[in-house]
């Protein structure tokens, strides 16, 4: 017994002499002790947590070389590998952890619209509810501040820039003719569907280095991954009729969707400036399949549309009046696959291909084009730590172009084959949840022009509260000459912009402010000799400008109870010396001053949603035929407001009406003078007006789903 107790004694002794106690410190980058903090020896049960101090000690009875884990919510975890006798009174200091929801983000020239988007200016819904957008994206973004009221065209115009320098991409990959093809005075229409997208980024400058041959702006359209259940939608309405379905399965999914588009009803009950030897038609068709797997998904679009119609519109130097009629036929696909590798890589390629073939008679002339664009894109992205982000790719245009012209007189062809390599690479930096920059560069080679452009770009953000933060952007922007150019001539190089920000922000609790200063320079800018270009004009790239300016945004969702609004405003100061201009102007597209009002109600009682939208713009530029001065007259204030009112017949049929410039303002886009003068000498004029001062519309949308509950309200 006695050999017994002695025993145990030796084991209890040398068990406690083994003992290892592990003390330290532990405290933020500021010397602030951490309370809370879990340590412990990794493989172990051996640890305990900090105390007030920030100080901690438990005994071990590992030996050799172990790891000390030290983790803290919001703070990045820390590992001290050492010989296990030595971790006494180790002062360790956490860094702080980059939160993606609450830290900083780059958003200066950027407006998000979607439901991952941290701080979205615009939802999926705005879409499509906006009153004056009739249901086209591209009308609800002419809300927002960088746009300018151009009510006869329907393109966005940012900030000083041509409709033509605001590139369209859908999952990363560009559409080459995204809008649908019209006469003047008549507004076209983005040619997809807006249910098809789950988000929206419009960028009016600053944008990342992935994108480039875009003066002005990027519109970034994502379409959906995954539908949430089959459901099938059908709408009649006074323009024509249409139907989509989805069906969904274990890992994949279609969705078809079909359309068609007939204004003879509508023209022939209300009154129209022009005559319609044929009103408009169109018919279009979209089909999207996607394949989900374990680390990744792949997405195929493709669309098809053709519409035609021909008409006598009003001119002062027509008197029979001036013959336009106009037949297209569009396809465009897109592909895209997103793969997510295990070391925390990521692959994302696309590729689309548009073939548009366009028809048109101008009074006795006739002009044919067809062109084939291609665009192939593959971008690599690497999470290195949570505070460094790499991004890099390359991509390819390709574009061939063929146009035939004639008329009693004369027949010729003029055409072009434009190929663009491109390349980027830019880096997301996190110094702390408060401040951020991405560097980056573009370097493209145009081969028609055997050329290199070397685009820098940066972006720095710093948050100054919870939710609040300032922006700063920088970058360098190129593109190619428009089609209308490059048919004529191989002479020209590529045009360019450069982007200065200063952004301010504000978002909480559903309502969100913000602020943005920019300045931007052109330079490489085309002109030509001519009233318009053709074969013997004398091309240069000796024009040049500038556009200054102030853009404000106000949001707010929370004051009044089921009622959300928004208000915009925009302050341009620009001129540009371009195409056949003989001095520095404002150009006829631009404002000085742009409000836009937008507001929805749902009234409970009534299973109605209404909602108005107002712009108001100053007058544009036009040059007055009867003075030696070049664009500077200016037309009347632009004011429109319009209404709409959706209402719920029951969960899944909805009565949708809505009207366009609602109190019928005599709205003027510029004057068309008389060729000749008359006989005291004076050039008489004609107002420049829309075809129609007002469109209402009504339709009945029907979804048939699984679930019994959707609806189209967020489609509408």
């Amino acid at each position: 017994m006695k050999s017994f107790l002695s025993l145990m004694l030796l084991v209890v002794t040398s068990f406690s002499f083994s003992q290892v106690t592990i003390t330290g410190t532990v405290t933020d980058k500021r010397m602030v002790p951490i309370e809370g903090a879990n340590v412990y020896l990794k493989g172990t049960y051996d640890g305990s947590s900090t105390i007030q101090d920030g100080t901690f000690s438990f005994t071990t009875s590992e030996v050799g070389t172990q790891t000390l884990v030290i983790s803290y919510i919001s703070f990045e975890t820390f590992e001290l590998v050492a010989e296990v006798n030595t971790i006494t009174d180790v002062k360790i200091q956490l860094k702080e952890a980059i939160n993606t929801l609450t830290g900083v983000t780059l958003s200066a020239g950027t407006f998000e619209a979607g439901d991952n988007s941290k701080v979205s200016v615009l939802k999926p819904l705005d879409v499509v509810t906006t009153a004056s957008a009739l249901g086209d994206f591209v009308g609800a973004l002419q809300t927002l501040p960088g746009t300018s009221a151009v009510a006869e065209d329907g393109r966005l115009f940012v900030r000083g820039g041509g409709a033509e320098e605001t590139q369209i991409f859908i999952d990363g990959v560009r559409v080459f003719t995204p809008f649908t093809p019209t006469s003047n005075n008549i507004p076209t229409r983005g040619r997809y569907s807006p249910f098809l997208f789950k988000g929206i980024s419009f960028s009016t400058g600053g944008y990342s280095a992935e994108f480039g041959q875009a003066l002005s702006g990027v519109l970034q359209l994502n379409t959906i991954d995954e539908p949430d259940q089959d459901k099938t939608d059908i709408s009649l309405m006074t323009v024509g009729g249409g139907v989509g379905h989805t069906k969904k399965w274990k890992n994949n999914s279609v969705s078809v969707n079909a359309s068609y588009i007939n204004l003879a009803p509508y023209i022939s009950i209300t009154q129209s400036r022009d005559t319609w030897n044929k009103p408009y038609e169109g018919l279009a068709g979209e089909a999207v399949f996607r394949q989900k797997y374990e680390n990744g998904i792949l997405k195929l679009y493709a669309a098809t549309d053709y519409s035609n119609f021909d008409l006598l519109q009003d001119n002062i130097n027509f008197p029979e009046g001036f013959r336009f009629s106009l037949t297209n036929r569009n396809s465009y696909l897109n592909g895209s696959l997103k793969y997510f590798f295990d070391n925390d890589w990521t692959l994302q390629t696309g590729l689309s291909y548009t073939n548009d073939n366009t028809n048109i008679l101008i009074d006795e002339a006739k002009v044919k084009g067809d062109e084939n664009s291609i665009h192939v894109k593959a971008k690599v992205k690497k999470g290195f730590t949570s505070k460094v982000k790499l991004s890099f790719g390359t991509e390819y245009f390709i574009t061939r172009f063929k146009e035939k012209f004639s008329d009693p007189n004369a027949s010729f062809t003029t055409s072009f084959e434009n190929d663009l390599w491109g390349s980027f690479a830019e880096a997301d930096i996190f110094i702390s949840n408060d401040f951020a920059f991405k560097p980056g560069i573009r370097a493209e080679y145009a081969q028609d022009q055997d050329k290199w452009y070397v685009s820098p770009r940066l972006s720095v953000a710093y948050k100054t509260g919870d939710s609040s933060q300032f922006s700063l952007a920088y970058g360098d922007f190129y593109q190619n000459p428009l089609n209308e150019y490059l048919k004529l001539t191989n002479t020209l190089e590529a045009e360019k912009a450069t982007h200065y920000l200063l952004n301010y922000q504000y978002s909480k609790e559903r309502r969100i402010l913000r602020a943005e200063l920019f300045h931007k320079e052109y330079d490489n800018l085309v002109k030509f000799d001519d009233d318009f270009p053709i074969a013997t004009s004398n091309f240069n790239n000796n024009g040049d400008g500038y556009a200054t300016g102030l853009d404000l945004f106000w949001r707010d969702g929370k004051s009044i109870k089921n009622f959300e609004y928004w208000l915009s405003y925009s302050y341009l100061d620009t001129e540009r010396d371009y195409r056949n201009y003989p001095q520095r102007a404002i150009p006829n597209f631009s404002s000085e001053h742009n409000i836009s009002l937008v507001g929805k109600w749902w009234v409970e009682k009534l299973r109605s949603q209404v909602g108005f939208s107002h712009t108001f713009a100053t007058g544009r530029t036009y040059t007055d035929r009867n003075t030696d001065e070049f664009l500077a007259a200016k037309t009347k204030n632009f004011n429109s407001l319009s209404i709409n009112w959706a209402y719920l017949i029951s969960q899944q049929k909805i009565l949708y009406f809505s009207i366009n410039n609602v109190l019928g303002t005599r709205n003027v886009f510029g004057y068309d003078y008389a060729n000749t003068p008359n006989m005291n000498g004076v050039f008489e004029r004609q107002a420049r007006r829309p075809n129609a001062d007002q469109f209402f519309f009504v339709g009945f949308f029907w979804t048939i789903s699984t679930d019994k509950s959707s609806n189209q309200l967020d489609n509408l």
